[in-house]
C-alpha cells in the first residue's frame, strides 16, 4: 500500500506533526539524537504569535503508511527572504522520515508543488523555518552527538532526499573546539595581530547586561544585520523576530559568554556562546518541558562544561583590523578561566574562508558537516 500524505489543518493535527520525530526508530534509538522540547518546536511553528510568520507563509504535511506516521515536511514561503535577494526560493524543514523513499518523495512533492503554486521557482532546504533556525540536513559526523539546537539526523535521510530529486546548494560546516593545556591555541601570527588590534584601536569587550534586555537587544541586532547581511542565504530578521529569539535564550546564556566588542566607543562586534543544553535534553525523553525539564535546563546552566559558538559577528568596517584574531583570543581565554572542555563552532558556510582559515589555523578539527539541498518546483 503507497503511503499517504495528508495536510495539517487543526491543532490536533499540528500536535500529532510535532510527535512524529518520536514514531522514527533511527532516531529514537541513536544515543546521538537530543529529543526536541515540543514546546520549542511548537513555538517555531506558531503563525500567530512568532513574528517571522509576519512575512512569511507555511504548510505542513505528515506521511502515514498503514495508519501510522512514517514522516513529515514544512513548506515555507519566507518573502522577507525572497525580497531582500530579489529571487523566487521556497523552502522546506521540519523534515523527518523513516526510511521509507516513497513516502519520503511523496513528502518533498507535495512541498515543493505547493511553492509552485505560489510562483516560487525552487524549493531549498532543511531550514526550519530558516537559516536563523536549525539548518541543514546532517551528512558528515553522524557518530557525533548533537550539539544544543544543530540538528542530527540518520545517514540514510541524504538518500531520501537525493532519490526525491534533489541536490547539493551548499554544506555547512561544524568545528569542534577543545581547551585546557592540550588545547586551542592562537598561532604566533594571530597573536600579534590581536595584540596590536587590542593597543592600536582601543579595543575594549564588555559582557551583555541582561539587566538591560533592551538596550542589548538593539546593539546586538544592529551587529547582526550588519555582519550577516551579505553571507549566503542570509534571512533579514525584524527587531520584532530578533527579540522573540533573544528571549527564548536569556535565561540560558551565561553573560560572560555574551559579549560585545567595541572600538572605541563603537559596537563593533558580538559573540554568543551557549552551555550544550542537549546534556540534559537526551534526559527529558519526551521532549516536555514540565514537571521538571526547565527545572533541570536552568540547574545545568552554571554546571556544563561543553558548549557552542552560536555567533561571532563582525561588523564589514571591521574585519580588515585583525579583530577576529582579537575575539577568539578572548573567547579562548575565557573559557580556560572558566574550565570549558570542550564547544562546537557552528554553522560556518564552507567557503567562509574569513572564517575557516584562522579556526584551522588554531588548530580546530572540522568534524561535523550539514548540507542544504535545493530542486526546482
Amino acid at each position: 500500500m503507497k503511503p499517504s500524505v495528508q495536510p495539517v489543518t487543526t491543532p490536533h493535527d499540528v500536535r500529532r506533526f510535532i510527535d512524529v520525530p518520536w514514531h522514527i526508530a533511527a532516531l529514537t534509538a541513536a544515543p546521538q539524537w537530543a529529543p526536541p522540547l515540543r514546546q520549542t518546536v511548537r513555538d517555531a511553528l506558531d503563525v500567530r504569535r512568532n513574528p517571522f510568520y509576519r512575512t512569511a507563509s507555511i504548510a505542513l504535511w505528515i506521511a502515514e503508511r498503514d495508519g501510522r506516521p512514517v514522516g513529515r515536511i514544512a513548506a515555507i514561503e519566507n518573502a522577507a527572504h525572497n525580497e531582500f535577494h530579489g529571487d523566487t526560493t521556497g523552502f522546506f524543514g521540519f523534515f523527518e522520515c523513516a526510511d521509507d523513499p516513497e513516502a519520503a518523495t511523496a513528502l518533498v512533492d507535495a512541498a515543493a508543488d505547493w511553492l509552485g503554486e505560489r510562483g516560487l521557482t525552487s524549493i531549498q532546504g532543511p531550514m526550519s523555518p530558516s537559516t536563523n533556525y536549525e539548518t541543514g540536513l546532517l551528512v558528515d559526523g553522524f557518530e557525533h552527538p548533537a550539539v544544543f539546537m544543530t540538528p542530527w539526523n540518520p545517514p540514510y535521510y541524504a538518500t531520501l532526499l537525493e532519490q526525491a530529486g534533489m541536490s547539493k546548494a551548499k554544506d555547512l560546516l561544524a568545528y569542534q573546539l577543545t581547551f585546557g593545556a592540550a588545547g586551542l591555541q592562537l598561532p604566533d601570527k594571530f597573536a600579534k595581530v590581536a595584540d596590536r588590534v587590542r593597543a592600536d584601536q582601543r579595543v575594549t569587550f564588555r559582557d551583555i547586561d541582561l539587566n538591560h534586555f533592551e538596550r542589548e537587544l538593539a546593539t546586538c541586532w544592529d551587529i547582526y544585520n550588519a555582519a550577516w547581511e551579505r553571507n549566503w542565504g542570509y534571512a533579514p530578521m525584524t527587531r520584532d523576530e530578533f527579540a522573540h529569539m533573544a528571549g527564548e535564550l536569556r535565561l540560558l546564556v551565561l553573560p560572560q559568554f555574551a559579549f560585545v566588542a567595541h572600538v572605541g566607543d563603537n559596537p563593533a562586534a558580538f559573540i554568543l556562546v551557549v552551555p550544550d543544553y542537549n546534556v540534559v535534553l537526551r534526559r527529558i525523553v519526551n521532549g516536555r518541558l514540565f514537571p521538571t525539564g526547565a527545572f533541570r535546563l536552568l540547574m545545568a546552566r552554571n554546571r556544563l562544561r561543553s558548549g557552542r559558538v552560536m555567533a561571532l559577528g563582525v561588523k564589514r568596517e571591521y574585519r580588515s583590523t585583525g579583530l577576529s584574531a582579537l575575539l577568539m583570543h578572548e573567547v579562548i581565554r575565557r573559557a580556560n578561566a572558566y574550565g570549558v572542555t570542550v564547544a562546537e563552532a557552528s554553522w560556518i558556510l564552507e567557503d567562509n574562508a574569513l572564517m575557516n582559515r584562522p579556526l584551522v589555523a588554531m588548530g580546530a578539527k572540522e568534524y561535523r558537516r550539514w548540507r542544504i539541498y535545493e530542486k526546482a518546483t
